[in-house]
């Protein structure tokens, strides 16, 4: 028996933890540099306000109902997600983490009587460890576990947020209800092929005469898919694995053409992904710089340039990738030229037990050193207060965030106050 366990408006709840006077209040949370709406509380929901509209769309219906605005703070969400995955661990020792909100849990070998009676546990503890509600949904297959949590939020009073589909009657009955475009891996185009083909619903696409139209639009992982809602499980669960790129790509607070400001968000960005190379235990051959320009501005002109370059050396180090992201910046930095959006991609990952090293040409075993110093400080303190000489040291992201709040679990200087009297 599979579960998937979902944070409810993962990003409003974890805004609401620490300041309980959202609760029962439309709140929504804002992209990066404060664009889009990403979260909705179902209060914000209940209103008309859309996902993914932009703010400035919907800004006379926030002034209206007095909606909470919160721009996205990330080392807050990251923090108690990564606390959600933790509570999960006792529960069974088998949890694939699917994303921030979500994860997929095993049960295969446990003896559980009472799987809504288990599930409800898990909810309980979340909600009194962390104060985060959930969805849980139980059934043979990841697939048919995340229609199960679909039904146990649609009719929460009626399913206590935890559903399980156990018979074949409640399979079939679950997919009858689930519309094709809310079946996972189903996106907008096969939506709209699904249904000229008549196929609505997922029992529809388990139908044996639609077969044919699946395997033709979606070879063998539409026949997984279809072989997962008849209730045989095809979908093991995934361990964590080595990216084969790492991007950090991001647009800039205001538009930037001064070389040097261009420069330092490119260290940064590189320093980065040195840092997520070295949390894989990696290295990299190959870096990619990303530059954009402001493209309702180009007049039709190039906005968007890529330049890669190979290591002579593997490396996951901040000074060797920046150096080489810096090199290409001075190739195809434009004097006067207005930039929007910058990213640095590092590519031809390795294991770092497998770097094989040069006799004549090979890097300075000094910078390993100074990584392995600063990523031990930066794991204590939680924060990164050695950076390289080129980065900004008070911000790393440098992104519009008006209404960002608090970092209450990651940073000392913001953690919560309590007055007692």
């Amino acid at each position: 028996m599979y579960a998937l366990v979902d944070c409810n408006n993962f990003y409003v709840s974890c805004e609401r933890v620490f300041q309980p006077q959202l609760n029962g209040k439309p709140v929504v949370v804002l992209s990066n540099n404060d664009g889009c709406i990403i979260s909705r509380s179902n209060e914000a929901k209940a209103i008309g306000i859309p996902m993914g509209a932009p703010e400035f769309k919907v800004r006379d219906l926030i002034k209206q109902h007095n909606v909470q605005v919160f721009s996205s703070n990330y080392a807050l969400y990251g923090d108690l997600s990564h606390r959600v995955m933790k509570t999960l661990e006792p529960f069974t020792p088998n949890v694939e983490v699917y994303s921030i909100d979500e994860a997929f849990l095993n049960f295969s070998g446990q003896d559980i009587p009472d799987y809504h009676e288990y599930g409800l546990q898990i909810r309980q503890r979340i909600i009194k460890w962390l104060s985060i509600p959930t969805g849980i949904g139980f059934a043979p297959t990841k697939a048919l576990s995340k229609i199960a949590n679909k039904i146990a939020k649609k009719f929460h009073e009626r399913t206590q947020g935890v559903y399980v589909i156990d018979t074949d009657e409640k399979r079939i009955k679950a997919l009858k209800w689930t519309k094709i475009e809310d079946v996972w891996g189903i996106g907008y185009r096969l939506t709209k092929k699904m249904q000229t083909k008549g196929i609505l619903t997922a029992y529809d696409f388990t139908l044996p005469h639609n077969e044919w139209f699946i395997r033709k639009e979606m070879g063998v992982v539409g026949m997984r898919l279809k072989y997962e809602l008849e209730g045989k499980s095809v979908l093991e669960m995934e361990e964590p694995k080595a990216k084969k790129n790492i991007a950090v790509t991001r647009s800039f607070e205001k538009d930037i053409s001064d070389f040097n400001e261009l420069k330092e968000r490119v260290v940064t960005f590189a320093s980065v992904c040195s840092e997520k190379l070295r949390k894989q235990n990696s290295c990299c051959y190959g870096v990619i710089l990303y530059l954009s320009k402001d493209r309702f501005k180009a007049d039709g002109a190039k906005y968007s340039f890529y330049r890669l370059q190979t290591l002579s050396f593997p490396s996951n180090t901040a000074f060797s990738i920046s150096g080489l992201a810096v090199k290409m910046l001075k190739e195809l930095y434009e004097e006067g030229a207005i930039y929007k959006k910058a990213g640095v991609i590092v590519t031809e990952i390795i294991p770092a037990n497998q770097k094989q090293f040069h006799l004549f040409d090979d890097e300075n075993p000094k910078f390993q050193k100074l990584m392995e110093v600063m990523d031990a400080y930066h794991e204590k303190v939680g924060e990164c207060k050695i950076r390289l000489a080129t980065q900004d040291l008070k911000r790393t992201w440098k992104m519009k965030q008006n209404h960002l709040s608090k970092r209450y679990t990651t940073n000392f200087n913001e953690l919560i106050e309590v007055q007692c009297k």
